[in-house]
C-alpha cells in the first residue's frame, strides 16, 4: 500500500508545497519562513513517524500558516485514501516540562474541532497565538477529521504548544496504523 501524497497550493497570497509519507521514519524537511512553526512541524513529523516536506512562502504570516494547515490536511486526507485497515482513532497525553496536553482524534471523514489551548494573546516566538489556532482549524477541516486538543495546565507558552504538537503527533501515529483489513465503520466507509 502506497500512503504517500503531494499537494501544491498557489494563490495570489501564498505558494505552498507539501509532501508526506505516512509510512515514513519521521523525517521532516520544513521551511515555512517561521522558526517556531518549523520547529513544531518537525516535532509533528518526528513523533508521528510521518515523513513531511513543507516549503512555504507568501505575503502575510496569517495567510502562510493557514494555507500550510490547509495543504497539510489535504495531504493527510489523500494519503489515508479509503482508510481501509487504519486504527482510525488516536489519543495521547503528553507532558512538556510543567505543561500537559491532550489530543484525541478520529479520521472519520467528518470535521469537528474543539480547541482549549489556554494561551495568552501574545506572539509565540515569531508566530501569533491566533495563527496557531487557525493552523489547527485549517488542518482538521482539510484532513476531514475530528480533532480535540486541550492544554490541561502549564505556565510556559512555548511548552504548552510544544506539548500540543507532540500529542497530535502521537495521536496521528496511533490512528494511521494499519491494524486490520477492514474499514472501521459500521457504514463501511469513512
Amino acid at each position: 500500500m502506497n500512503r504517500i501524497a503531494h499537494v501544491s497550493r498557489k494563490t495570489s497570497e501564498t505558494e505552498i508545497t507539501v509532501e508526506l509519507n505516512l509510512d515514513g521514519e519521521g523525517k521532516g524537511k520544513i521551511n515555512t519562513g517561521f522558526k517556531f512553526m518549523d520547529h513544531m512541524l518537525r516535532l509533528l513529523s518526528k513523533h508521528s513517524t510521518t515523513d513531511i516536506m513543507i516549503d512555504a512562502t507568501g505575503d502575510l504570516t496569517h495567510h502562510i500558516i493557514e494555507d500550510i494547515g490547509i495543504s497539510l490536511g489535504e495531504c493527510f486526507h489523500k494519503a489515508l485514501g479509503d482508510k481501509k485497515g487504519i486504527n482510525r482513532y488516536g489519543s495521547a497525553l503528553i507532558p512538556m516540562d510543567e505543561a500537559l496536553a491532550r489530543c484525541v482524534l478520529d479520521f472519520s471523514g467528518r470535521t469537528a474541532l474543539i480547541l482549549d489551548l489556554d494561551l495568552k494573546d501574545c506572539d509565540m516566538e515569531d508566530v501569533a497565538v491566533e495563527d496557531i489556532k487557525h493552523f489547527f482549524n485549517s488542518f482538521a477541516e482539510n484532513a476531514k477529521m475530528n480533532l480535540h486538543i486541550h492544554i490541561l495546565y502549564g505556565d510556559d507558552q512555548h511548552h504548552k504548544v510544544e506539548a500540543v504538537f507532540k500529542a497530535l503527533a502521537l495521536a496521528i501515529k496511533k490512528a494511521k496504523k494499519i491494524t486490520s483489513n477492514e474499514i472501521r465503520s459500521t457504514k463501511g466507509i469513512l
